[in-house]
């Protein structure tokens, strides 16, 4: 191998993932669509966006495959909102693989960032947060990263940069991703497809939505949900040691 085959690459482009990521994020806050993310705006627009997916369902799943993978990439806000628009446009199963496979492939690109230049500014510069996370990375890094993504206590990028920052290994947090992401994906796609059925009947978005089984049952799931990782540590903590 010569020499210039083997020379590094310059250093700007240990830096390019994190040109990637924050270029991504001001294309976003620069076009509006975050101001846009939102309940009101899915009821106001709920018929042009079905009547688009019914005229062109393949290209609309792809397009809404690629913003959602831009959305994670980028570490920007309004996850929630495009998990329920999802369910609302593609129904709970396929809104909800929809979902998940968008939040796989966008959480390996900012995993992957982590391996860079923008790994090492990102740790020197971690919070208290980022640095208990990725501490809990070190013991058992599948099991913690399920914990985190069944209900997440940190927002989905901040637990993509700790493991990446604790070099978890990427089939790793694959799995782990898809296994913990799993049921709230699909429970906030059910929850959307309600409210499309409640959007179709043109009721309005109030309390007395609460009472209806198609938000209530979701709801209940999401609740019940939340009680996994205590109920985890209980069972942990009441387990005999090996």
């Amino acid at each position: 191998m010569s020499a210039e085959s083997a020379r590094p690459p310059p250093r700007w482009f240990r830096f390019a993932p994190l040109g990637l990521i924050a270029g991504l994020a001001a294309a976003l806050a620069a076009s509006g669509v975050l101001r846009r993310l939102s309940l009101r705006t899915l009821e106001a627009d709920h018929q042009a966006l079905a009547a688009a997916v019914a005229r062109h369902p393949i290209a609309s799943l792809a397009v809404f495959f690629a913003a959602y993978c831009l959305l994670v990439a980028a570490c920007a806000p309004g996850l929630f909102v495009m998990t329920l628009a999802a369910g609302f446009l593609f129904g709970p199963l396929l809104g909800g693989l929809t979902t998940l496979g968008a939040l796989a492939t966008g959480g390996v690109v900012v995993f992957l960032a982590c391996r860079t230049a923008f790994g090492d500014w990102i740790a020197r510069r971690a919070g208290p947060t980022l640095a208990r996370l990725e501490a809990g990375f070190s013991r058992d890094a599948f099991s913690y990263l399920v914990a985190l993504r069944l209900m997440p206590v940190a927002p989905f990028f901040m637990v993509t940069l700790a493991a990446g920052l604790a070099r978890t290994r990427l089939w790793t947090f694959i799995l782990a991703t898809l296994v913990g992401a799993s049921p709230s994906s699909f429970i906030i796609a059910g929850l959307g497809a309600g409210l499309g059925r409640v959007f179709a009947r043109h009721e309005r978005l109030d309390v007395g939505l609460m009472a209806k089984p198609e938000i209530a049952l979701p709801l209940m799931a999401l609740a019940l949900l939340s009680l996994a990782p205590p109920a985890l540590r209980i069972w942990r903590a009441r387990r005999p040691p090996a």
